[in-house]
Formats: C-alpha cells, sequence, structure tokens
C-alpha cells in the first residue's frame, strides 16, 4: 500500500512539473513579438519595400527624385551639404535580401494557414524575386541567389553566375504566369486587396504585370539576343504573338504604380518645403538637352525656363530658354550658375503645387510600348515596330497632360525672385504633333539600328522621375543618350557601369566572394569592371 502512496505521489510530482514548465513558457512568450503573422500582412510590407517607402530594399533610392534620377541624370544636386551628384557605389547594399528572405515566409505562412502549394501569394512572391534579382544581378553582376535565402547556407551563400541569374528570372516569371492563369480560372480572391498597395487583390493585373516586366527582362539582356540558352527572340515572339496566354498591359490604368498620399507619404517637394530645398536641384543637361534637341513640349511642363537666358521675353515658353547642368561639374561651379539663373530648374507648378505630386510607375505601359518597338525593331517577332514607338511617345506626353490631338496648351512658371510656389504665370504654346514626329530625329528610321536608337531616346525621356534604373540601365546597354562624366560623379569623372559588393561580404562571405570575382574575370571589385551582360 505505502509503495502504491509513493507512486502516485511520484506520478503527481512529475504532472506539477510539466505544468509549472508549460506556465513558464507561456510567460516567456513574448506577445508583442509573434512568432507568426498572417501573409497578407508581409505582403504590405514587402509592396512598401518595393515602392521605395519601406526599410530596406529601395536599391538605393528609388523614389521620385531621388539618387537614382540622380543618376539617370534626369537632375542635379548643387549643394553639397545636402547632396550631390557622385555614383557613390563602392559600398552597394544587398539590403534587398531582407525583403526577398519576407517573402519566403510570406510564402510559407500562405501555407501553413491552408493554402495550396499554388496560391496568390506565392505566385506575386515569384514576380517581387524576379524583380529583385533583376535589379540585384544589373547592378553587381554575379550575385548570390541559388543558395541565397537557404538557412543553411544564409550566413556565406555562393554567388550564381550573371547568365543563370537572368534564366532564373525568366523561369520564375514564367511559373508566376502560368500559376496565375490556373488561379485566375478558379476565381482565387484569397489575395489581400487591403494590403495590396498596387492592385488591390486583383490577381489579373498581376498576370499583366509579370509578362510586361518579363518583355523588360528580355530587352536588358538584348546583347545575348544569340545565346540558345537564353532562347530571347523565341521567349519575346511567344508574348506577343500569344496575348490570350500572356497578357500585358494595355494601357496606364495598369501601371505598377506608387500614388503618394498627402498624410502618410507625401510627395517628396511640396508647397511647404519649397522655400528650403527648391534652390538645391536643378535639372541635368542629360535630360533636358534630349527634350530641346527635338523640340519636345515635354520640357516645359517639367522644367522652368534658365532665367537668365529668357531675360525679359514675353515668351519665355521657347526650347532655347531651357537648359541644364553637366551632371560631371563641379558642385561649387553649379551652385553659382544654378544660382545666376543660367540653368533650368525643376518646374514649380508641377513639383510642388501639392502634396500627392504624380504617381511613381516602377513598371509601366509607356515603357512596354517601347520595349515591344525594340524587340520588332530587332527582328524577334513580326509586328508594327513604328506603331508602338508612336503610341509610346502619345503616351508619354498624355501623361504630362499634353493631347496629341490639339494645338494650344498653357505652360506654368514661375517668375525669377518669386519665393512661393503657387504663384506662378500661365504662358501659352503650340504644339502640332504631326509635325513634331515628321523631324527626322524623331520619325521611326527605315534603318533598324537607328530606329533602336530613337526608342530608347523616347524611353528615356519617358522614365523620368519613374521606372527606377531604368533609364541608367539602357544608356549602359546602347549609349543613349549620352551621359556626363566628370569630376562631379566621381570615379575619375567617369560614369560608371556597375556597383561594388557590399563591404561585408568581403569578411563574412570572403571565399564566395573571391571567387565571385575570379569567375567573372574582374580585376577588383571596382565601378569600371564589365559584366557578363555588357561582354
Amino acid at each position: 500500500m505505502k509503495q502504491i502512496k509513493n507512486i502516485i505521489l511520484f506520478m503527481m510530482g512529475i504532472l506539477l512539473m510539466v505544468s509549472c514548465n508549460k506556465k513558464i513558457a507561456e510567460l516567456r512568450t513574448d506577445p508583442n513579438n509573434p512568432t507568426s503573422v498572417p501573409p497578407s500582412l508581409i505582403l504590405g510590407t514587402v509592396l512598401v519595400d518595393m515602392a521605395g517607402q519601406g526599410s530596406a530594399g529601395n536599391l538605393g533610392g528609388l523614389g521620385s527624385w531621388s539618387n537614382v534620377h540622380s543618376w539617370n541624370q534626369y537632375f542635379c544636386q548643387n549643394y553639397d551639404y545636402y547632396g550631390n551628384n557622385i555614383y557613390s557605389w563602392t559600398n552597394g547594399s544587398f539590403d534587398p535580401y531582407l525583403v526577398l528572405k519576407n517573402v519566403v515566409q510570406m510564402e510559407t505562412e500562405a501555407t501553413t494557414r491552408g493554402a495550396s502549394t499554388i496560391n496568390p501569394y506565392e505566385s506575386v512572391g515569384k514576380f517581387i524575386r524576379a524583380y529583385y534579382y533583376y535589379n540585384l544581378t544589373s547592378l553587381f553582376g554575379d550575385v548570390p541567389q541559388a543558395q541565397a535565402l537557404l538557412a543553411a547556407a544564409n550566413s556565406a551563400p555562393a554567388y550564381t553566375s550573371q547568365k543563370q541569374v537572368f534564366q532564373y528570372i525568366l523561369n520564375v516569371l514564367d511559373t508566376a504566369n502560368s500559376h496565375l492563369t490556373t488561379l485566375i480560372a478558379n476565381n482565387d480572391n484569397s489575395l489581400s486587396a487591403s494590403q495590396d498597395l498596387f492592385y488591390q487583390g486583383n490577381l489579373v493585373q498581376w498576370q499583366k504585370l509579370v509578362n510586361s516586366f518579363k518583355i523588360r527582362v528580355l530587352i536588358s539582356v538584348s546583347a545575348k539576343a544569340s545565346d540558345p540558352d537564353l532562347n530571347v527572340a523565341v521567349q519575346f515572339a511567344n508574348i506577343i504573338n500569344n496575348p490570350s496566354k500572356y497578357p500585358v498591359f494595355t494601357g496606364q490604368s495598369d501601371d505598377m504604380a506608387y500614388n503618394y498620399n498627402a498624410t502618410y507619404a507625401p510627395y517628396p517637394f511640396t508647397p511647404t518645403n519649397f522655400g528650403s530645398i527648391a534652390g538645391r536641384f536643378n535639372m541635368a543637361y542629360t535630360y533636358v538637352n534630349a527634350l530641346t534637341t527635338i523640340s519636345d513640349p515635354r520640357v516645359f511642363i517639367t522644367c522652368d525656363p534658365a532665367w537668365a537666358l529668357a531675360g525679359t521675353d514675353p515668351n519665355p515658353a521657347q526650347y532655347k530658354y531651357f537648359t541644364g547642368a553637366s551632371t560631371g561639374e563641379p558642385l561649387s561651379t553649379m551652385y553659382g550658375n544654378a544660382g545666376a539663373g543660367k540653368y533650368s530648374f525643376i518646374s514649380r507648378k508641377r513639383y510642388y503645387a501639392n502634396f500627392t505630386g504624380e504617381p511613381d510607375v516602377l513598371v509601366g505601359y509607356k515603357e512596354l510600348c517601347f520595349n515591344i518597338a525594340e524587340g520588332i525593331s530587332r527582328g524577334w517577332a513580326s509586328g508594327n515596330a513604328e506603331a508602338y514607338y508612336k503610341k509610346g511617345i502619345a503616351e508619354s506626353m498624355k501623361f504630362y497632360g499634353i493631347d496629341t490631338a490639339q494645338t494650344s496648351f498653357t505652360a506654368y512658371f514661375l517668375p525669377p525672385g518669386v519665393s512661393n510656389s503657387l504663384l506662378v504665370v500661365p504662358y501659352p504654346f503650340t504644339f502640332s504633333f504631326s509635325n513634331y514626329y515628321a523631324q527626322p530625329a524623331v520619325k521611326y528610321s527605315s534603318t533598324p539600328a537607328t530606329a533602336i536608337n530613337q526608342i530608347v531616346l523616347q524611353k528615356y525621356i519617358a522614365c523620368f522621375q519613374n521606372s527606377g534604373y531604368e533609364a541608367y540601365y539602357n544608356w549602359r546597354r546602347t549609349g543613349v543618350p549620352a551621359f556626363q562624366g566628370g569630376s562631379g560623379v566621381g570615379n575619375n569623372g567617369i560614369v560608371p557601369i556597375r556597383w561594388a559588393y557590399p563591404v561585408t561580404e568581403q569578411s563574412q562571405n570572403k571565399v564566395n566572394y573571391n571567387a565571385a570575382l575570379s569567375a567573372q574575370g574582374f580585376t577588383a571589385d571596382d565601378l569600371n569592371q564589365k559584366m557578363w551582360l555588357l561582354k
């Protein structure tokens, strides 16, 4: 009996210990630090990062009037205390991998909570992977990809060759398109509308984005079009010839665009900050010259005249009064010339009038038109390249309120010496699209090489303050338009062609870092080494 009593007491002791341990474990769980998050909330965070408004993944500054658009040579920063025009790419960042790890977690949370293998979060996640790997490899060259998101290799992943990264991007986009087709056919509406800041859960729009972006990627590897492993021409033609299988954007309403919010995320320039920052930024020669040499009225919408040139002329809406500073100019010179009115400034009417500005388009219809025109011009598919080219120009002008069917317009400039951005003055101007298009420099050439240069130039103009690094990528790929070098850009006056890898890679991932440099034939990890994409 005594033995039975001891056994009972022993068992009660064990149960008491288990209970206590359970309570201790529960007390150790921090309710403010959850271990599981709904995939919808992760999606919201990731998309904010993609828009360049989050804590990671902005690729050096992607938003409107950011460093990237200075490097695109659209505008210049003329006051060194607040910024400059140096291509400071010697310590590039791998923080996009933080966003990609969140994508992995989003996909895991979706399936953990009962979603099937093919689900909206997984499909959108594939696009996000493609988007970031496209930019990472375009900026650095070889980058960690195959092992990058594996837990076992996170501390020191091997680098994947740039060619293989592009193969991965194209394949993952194709898979995303296939999966979205299945989800749309099943009327799946489980993607969170409230957390999807781009398309509000509309999978049809996401599918158009996937294929429109794939065309961008194919154009980016134009120098490798003959590579049988990439099969660029066939992949391009498949999209163009099968719109039901590979739907793409059909208008600007399809754009992947970030809309600024007056309360939570105002436009970078506003009536409030006009007085403190307006003099720090002037226009870049590369952009303004691209417009004025072809008498393009978009310069009247995006820029103010250089008042030292316009003087007292009652009609300052003339192309001869618009000019920008060379991005390579020393800041001391630029600051003095800008203050003297020798350069055009950013349009006070368009960019300082309110708190929402214009949308920041990450991937858009205007660009798509030019990309399709270029692919057809390169012989990758049959079609009317000129029609797409002409449509791209018209759509870009439409974005700025220029109706190509009209001839009478109004520009608004802020007179010199006026410090209130709202006190702009109207100036009428006329514009004939038919006359504009008839110019030999604009009209689509019958010579493919010339036509491609025309397309790329018009795409450069259309990508003003949008589309991230595309203007730079296209200049690097084609030389159009001619970018300005000089001491102001750093790097011994040469516009660089790549970012250097993060400094942390040299200590935390040294073996793979050195192997990547060797595999690419780099003599050093500097900004002038030519990656596979450019060879």
